[in-house]
């Protein structure tokens, strides 16, 4: 592919590493959150960190869609895909979450269940008006990135007068995240890591800018650098962290400037506002409920929302308390600090979502092998 070899100059990671060696100051920490499911596969398919002083630590953050969502969110779409009318579409990494007692959607599928891995909001659709006898639920999950798809989906739905279609929506917001993060709403339940900066999701940003967030950057006087996944990218995002942190400033900086502007995409921007609103909380795994965080549709599209066509009931049950998702997606716990990770839990039988998801941070140290000192990574 033409300039992708470009970002990956082994050259110039190796002087960007220099710099960044040079311009630290080895009396104190630098402890910097990457926020993307992405950012965390970049950092360990390449190594970056072996690449890094000792005391530039990377956190890796809850910046995975599928991770975040809560045990009961996906016992909801189980009981949902259950009823003998309903045809339950979703993306394939939602297909094997784990819900409680080990329940997920290929389970409930195997048990009869009508579930659909889609490759499209548009396939759902289509999938409506060739079963107009069923009623069609798109399980709709992700961050900024993925929700204008949904929005015009349910505009789409509305122009083509599909009486058998709803959207579950489990849609979330990446800067209140950030935010809970820094409050550290469960210090006692998960416990509290230090963040001196984070590196700003990319594909987010492409779709919202970075003005949401500046009140991040004001509040709680952290740095912020939205960056692109390849390995120089990452590395410079790193070395412009040192430098705000070393010059005490707290600024939103966008190296990712050949995809992201300030301003974001208007055109997908206003897509959501037309048909999305903010819920008043919204659980996540790891984070617990985070105010204004979730979207739901506005009173004028709630003819198409499953949760009050189906009176769904909100559920909230427990993890799995041998697994340390909630703690690494909260940038507490590393995936090697889990007694499951690599021994029951493995992208075969995955114990946690953070395993599941091609974004997960287990599935990144898993696949690249970050394993460290701490074991040796077992027979596949």
């Amino acid at each position: 592919m033409k300039y992708v070899h470009e970002f990956r100059d082994k050259e110039i990671a190796l002087g960007v590493a220099k710099a960044i060696g040079t311009e630290v100051d080895l009396a104190r920490p630098y402890r910097f959150m990457e926020f993307c499911g992405g950012h965390t596969h970049t950092i360990s398919r390449y190594g970056l960190e072996d690449m890094l002083p000792n005391n530039v630590r990377m956190v890796h953050g809850p910046g995975c869609p599928v991770c975040v969502l809560p045990a009961g969110r996906i016992d909801m779409a189980i009981h949902l895909a259950m009823r003998p009318e309903v045809i339950l579409c979703g993306y394939g990494d939602l297909m094997r979450v784990p819900g409680s007692q080990g329940a997920s959607l290929l389970k409930a599928k195997a048990r009869g269940a009508d579930v659909r891995m889609v490759y499209s909001t548009i396939d759902a659709i289509r999938i409506a008006e060739e079963n107009p006898a069923r009623e069609v639920v798109f399980f709709a999950i992700g961050f900024e990135t993925t929700t204008p798809p949904t929005a015009i989906m349910i505009r789409l739905a509305e122009k083509k007068k599909l009486s058998n279609f709803s959207v579950f929506c489990n849609h979330v917001l990446t800067p209140p995240a950030m935010q809970n993060i820094l409050k550290s709403c469960d210090i006692r339940n998960i416990g509290h890591v230090e963040i001196d900066g984070f590196i700003g999701p990319a594909h987010v940003s492409v779709i919202i800018g970075t003005t949401p967030y500046e009140f991040v950057a004001e509040e709680f006087g952290k740095p912020i650098v939205i960056t692109g996944f390849e390995p120089l990218d990452m590395m410079q995002a790193i070395l412009m962290l040192v430098r705000q942190v070393n010059e005490h400033r707290h600024e939103v900086e966008n190296q990712y400037r050949r995809a992201v502007i300030r301003d974001g995409n208007l055109r997908a921007k206003e897509e959501v506002s037309n048909v999305f609103e903010l819920r008043d909380r919204f659980e996540w795994r790891g984070l617990g409920p985070v105010p204004y965080s979730g979207l739901r549709l506005k009173p004028a599209y709630t003819k198409y929302d499953a949760e009050l066509r189906f009176d769904m009931g909100e559920l909230c049950v427990a993890d799995n308390p041998a697994c340390k998702c909630a703690a690494i997606l909260r940038g507490i716990r590393k995936p090697v600090d889990c007694e499951l990770f690599g021994k029951i839990c493995t992208p075969v039988t995955p114990m946690g979502s953070c395993m599941v998801s091609s974004e997960g941070a287990c599935a990144a140290h898993w696949t690249y092998g970050r394993f460290r000192d701490h074991q040796q990574r077992p027979a596949s």
